[in-house]
């Protein structure tokens, strides 16, 4: 057993927080350097099994970014971003596609099972579960022109009948962001808006962002000034100025998810050992955590 496995055995969680957490579900939206690093990815699952242990109920959505470029580069397809959403055309589709519901949902419902979770992959296409609509990219800087992301979509509504019936015969769900439209066409959905509009649907007790960083900064330049609790309206007024870049998604999936009935949203390091647990089960919380 490795240290990081053995810290995961010796965690010992406040009896309070685990009666607030048992028999509900948390949504954990997976990706990163967390999920590339092998020894992470290993803590990762490690964690997910012991809160499944505990009686709660871990939901995975998943992204899938690294992946997706060495596929699209293997096929010589170019990757174009505008305004930080990958243009998918008809035939970067087939392989955005292929990475998320193939490879990297495929590698992570096989390391879970590998622990003894009964992990099911799926995407938002499963039984029409996440309905999408096309994403048009409006940008201020060019005069309110709207950008054609191809087959980039938002989220529209989530049916959340069939992860509860795997839920309730002991399944652990594993979600790839893909979602499909009235047209009949598949979008690609940001991971980290899917998984906050899931979050919101299932009623979850607590949703999860899993970053590099441990959390949100009050200076982006300054390590030591983690924002340790806030509320929504707080964090609204930090969005643009303090809160930029690749942070600004994973907020407005906090906010999201707690518009939509979510008790709390954290941000944590997924780089660090024992930081899910920690951040639910313990007071030696190292992420950010958002309520309303």
């Amino acid at each position: 057993m490795n240290s990081e496995a053995q810290k995961t055995t010796n965690f010992i969680p406040d009896p309070q927080l685990l009666d607030d957490l048992k028999d509900k579900i948390v949504l954990v939206k997976y990706g990163g350097n967390a999920m590339i690093d092998s020894q992470m990815r290993e803590s990762v699952f490690d964690q997910l099994y012991k809160l499944k242990e505990y009686g709660i109920h871990p939901v995975i959505v998943h992204g899938g970014g690294p992946v997706i470029k060495e596929l699209l580069q293997t096929a010589n397809i170019e990757s174009v971003f505008i305004g930080g959403h990958r243009k998918t055309d008809r035939q970067a589709m087939i392989y955005v596609e292929m990475a998320l519901s193939g490879q990297v949902n495929g590698d992570i419902v096989k390391g879970l099972n590998r622990k003894g979770i009964k992990a099911v992959g799926l995407s938002g296409k499963d039984a029409s579960m996440v309905r999408a609509v096309k994403r048009y990219h409006k940008s201020d800087d060019a005069g309110d022109i709207e950008s054609d992301l191809g087959f980039v979509g938002n989220v529209e509504s989530v049916d959340t009948r069939l992860i509860e019936t795997l839920i309730d015969n002991g399944y652990f769900p594993v979600i790839a962001p893909i979602g499909v439209g009235d047209d009949g066409e598949d979008y690609n959905i940001n991971a980290d808006m899917f998984a906050g509009h899931m979050a919101g649907a299932l009623r979850a007790a607590a949703f999860i962002a899993m970053t590099d960083v441990d959390g949100l900064l009050e200076d982006p330049a300054d390590p030591g000034s983690l924002i340790g609790n806030t509320n929504s309206e707080e964090i609204k007024l930090k969005l643009g100025t303090s809160i930029t870049g690749g942070m600004i998604p994973k907020v407005e999936a906090c906010l999201i998810a707690l518009e939509k009935g979510v008790h709390a949203a954290h941000i944590i390091n997924g780089m660090k050992p024992n930081t899910l647990l920690n951040q639910l089960l313990s007071n030696r919380k190292s992420g950010t955590t958002i309520e309303i």
